[in-house]
């Protein structure tokens, strides 16, 4: 959740967005400062489409998501992890899966450094959440589906949060498909109207005359 991690998250979301369905892994997630941009990332919804010509459709806003997402977090995503988790969960954007993040979101700014080589941190950043209050530090938040790797899991390479967010993602998608682009076909018609037909003009014989 700092500079580099935004550049990571950034770059590969234009085409990930362009999936029916987003999964958000926020696990072991060590905090930073830019779960705000995130968000607001994940917030997007299609509302129009943009329709270029010889071009593919393109949603507006750019980067909206179009299908559910569902987030996979656990006890080890803390600080701008916990922010990401809670936020998600008071905005209503997708359930969490997985289990009750760290519970750490009192930051710290400085070191004090101790004659024997050590440090001591100030806290000086406390949170509050509309939902939560200062609720989060020392507590974490809750999954809405509370799925637990067990070591058995891990030893057979399974994941079961992540196979628990893909299905629930799919069940969503049933429910509700993404939008689509628009037929063109169903468009305004832009071609050059038919000319009027043009009238016969009349030929100098039909005036009578005649030299003398």
């Amino acid at each position: 959740m700092m500079g580099e991690g935004w550049a990571h998250f950034h770059r590969d979301l234009r085409t990930e967005m362009a999936r029916d369905g987003l999964i958000f892994d926020v696990r072991g997630n060590s905090g930073g400062h830019i779960s705000e941009l995130v968000v607001e990332k994940l917030a997007r919804r299609v509302i129009a489409w943009g329709m270029g010509r010889w071009l593919r459709p393109e949603t507006y806003p750019q980067e909206a998501r179009r299908g559910p997402l569902v987030t996979v977090a656990d006890e080890f995503a803390g600080s701008d992890g916990d922010i990401v988790t809670a936020a998600i969960k008071l905005l209503a954007l997708g359930p969490v899966v997985g289990t009750r993040t760290w519970g750490g979101v009192i930051g710290i700014e400085g070191r004090q450094g101790l004659v024997d080589g050590t440090a001591v941190t100030v806290p000086r950043y406390a949170f509050f959440f509309d939902r939560y209050g200062w609720g989060v530090e020392n507590h974490g938040v809750d999954p809405d589906v509370e799925v637990l790797i067990t070591p058995d899991d891990w030893a057979a390479g399974r994941d079961p949060q992540l196979e628990t967010a893909v299905q629930l993602a799919l069940e969503a998608l049933d429910k509700q498909p993404p939008p689509a682009p628009p037929d063109t076909a169903t468009g305004p018609v832009k071609s050059r109207r038919p000319l009027p037909p043009r009238q016969a003009q009349p030929s100098l014989s039909s005036h009578g005359s005649s030299a003398g």
